[in-house]
């Protein structure tokens, strides 16, 4: 078994929703605020068919490293598919919602990573 580090994963999963044309990419460093994960990563899609597409090509690709989500919620609506990766959370939104629920906002005190510096 091949080790891969969270920030292959996360470099990964940006790279591979980016190629299906997901948009807006913001990676949330939550560390230092809670035990539930290390780093959201928030994307957003512009129909319910284009965030299930992104989240299936995310699940792709990751499994390609041998990396395989702990839970998959939300793909059958389409409206928000989150992806929990343990170290990895991803939030795939329709643009409503992503406004609506403003995770950037509710996890305010979490340093954005700067994505492109590492990618």
């Amino acid at each position: 078994m091949r080790l891969i580090t969270v920030d292959a994963i996360l470099q990964r999963a940006v790279q591979a929703a980016e190629s299906v044309k997901g948009y807006d990419p913001v990676v949330l460093d939550i560390r230092k605020l809670t035990v539930v994960s290390d780093y959201f990563l928030i994307v957003t899609g512009r129909s319910t068919t284009h965030v299930k597409a992104i989240a299936d090509h995310i699940v792709e690709e990751l499994e390609d490293e041998g990396v395989f989500p702990l839970r998959r919620e939300g793909q059958k609506e389409g409206r928000w598919v989150l992806l929990d990766y343990n170290h990895l959370v991803i939030h795939i939104f329709l643009d409503e919602e992503r406004v609506f629920y403003n995770l950037e906002r509710l996890w305010g005190d979490a340093p954005v990573v700067n994505i492109r510096a590492s990618i």
